[in-house]
């Protein structure tokens, strides 16, 4: 994998058939992935030239969903030019202003952009889902969730009951695969860190979306949950609550979406804890450990929810105190 500093070799070939001959290539961000990203600048303009390199990673499904999303009104990248076979897009630049550091400029605007993120789901699930996307139902929830007992536990040094975690979540999440609320486009990595403020554009459209290749058709409250318990940074309970009840305002999705929305965070937030621990285990990247004393702060939240009692009742049998915060300590 090349360095996270330096462009592909054959970016500068790339760019000049595009029209960017000459043009400057500043390291930008990576991510979790293969990607990595750089800002191409060239006289007054700029573009973000994205890394997606095969065979680890496919750029077709970020076009598709980026083409989906702006034919709705939505702000994705424009893709300015395509290399499918080196996996290089160029694409338009939304320019530094991203929510999450916005919001840790003046936290005062909580309520006002988180509600702003919520109208953005409403917009984005009043459409049918994209057609083609791969279903995020119960199996794939049960899949994931495994993450933690794979991962975490193993971590930590835990021997656990597999079987018994994986039927308490079936109780909590089957009720959820079946109450008719979806599916939608779920965009997966939604929250502050994946949305840009776009200058000049009003309404939904003012905020640019980012990393949605992996989107799937699933549950309406997957990504409320993924930008309200956002791994990345603390949002306030009581925004939390304005926001669900926004959203049900909004569709008249009532107790039933609340109760998928609490069941759903909690089941993101558990593969997260386990995600997280892979990266540092598997792809050493520990950095990511920092991040866990929030996950664990999250998770609780979540399952204070009586309807969640099943994988309540599993973790405090099976994962002590001991073993949830105290292990991220010196990474936090």
């Amino acid at each position: 994998m090349a360095s996270p500093m330096t462009p592909p070799p054959h970016a500068p070939e790339f760019l000049s058939a595009a029209g960017w001959a000459g043009a400057e290539i500043l390291p930008l961000a990576g991510d979790a992935s293969f990607r990595r990203y750089f800002r191409v600048m060239h006289q007054d303009r700029s573009a973000v030239l994205m890394d997606a390199p095969p065979p680890h990673e496919d750029p077709r499904p970020f076009i598709a969903v980026a083409e989906w999303l702006v034919d709705r009104g939505l702000s994705a990248p424009d893709i300015l030019a395509r290399d499918l076979d080196n996996g290089l897009l160029l694409l338009g630049d939304f320019g530094d202003a991203r929510l999450r550091e916005t919001l840790d400029a003046d936290p005062a605007r909580e309520h006002e952009l988180y509600a702003l993120a919520t109208d953005l789901l409403v917009e984005l699930h009043g459409h049918a889902p994209m057609t083609g996307l791969k279903p995020h139902g119960l199996e794939e929830w049960l899949d994931e969730v495994a993450l933690f007992t794979d991962w975490y536990c193993p971590a930590v040094g835990l021997d656990v009951d597999t079987d018994g975690f994986q039927n308490a979540w079936r109780q909590v999440l089957a009720p959820v695969a079946e109450d008719g609320l979806g599916p939608v486009t779920v965009l997966r990595d939604y929250h502050a860190e994946n949305i840009m403020l776009v200058q000049g554009r009003a309404g939904v459209a003012h905020f640019g979306l980012l990393d949605f290749q992996d989107a799937l058709a699933g549950h309406p409250a997957y990504d409320l949950a993924s930008v309200l318990e956002d791994a990345r940074r603390d949002v306030s309970p009581d925004t939390e609550r304005a926001m669900i009840e926004r959203y049900v305002a909004a569709t008249g999705g009532g107790e039933v979406f609340k109760r998928a929305y609490w069941a759903l965070a909690a089941q993101r937030n558990t593969r997260i804890l386990g995600v997280f621990t892979r990266l540092w285990k598997r792809d050493g990247k520990p950095g990511y450990r920092r991040f866990q004393p929030r996950m664990w702060g999250l998770l609780e939240r979540d399952l204070a929810q009586p309807h969640l009692a099943p994988v309540r009742d599993w973790f405090d049998a099976n994962v002590l105190p001991v073993h949830r915060n105290e292990p991220w300590q010196d990474a936090a």
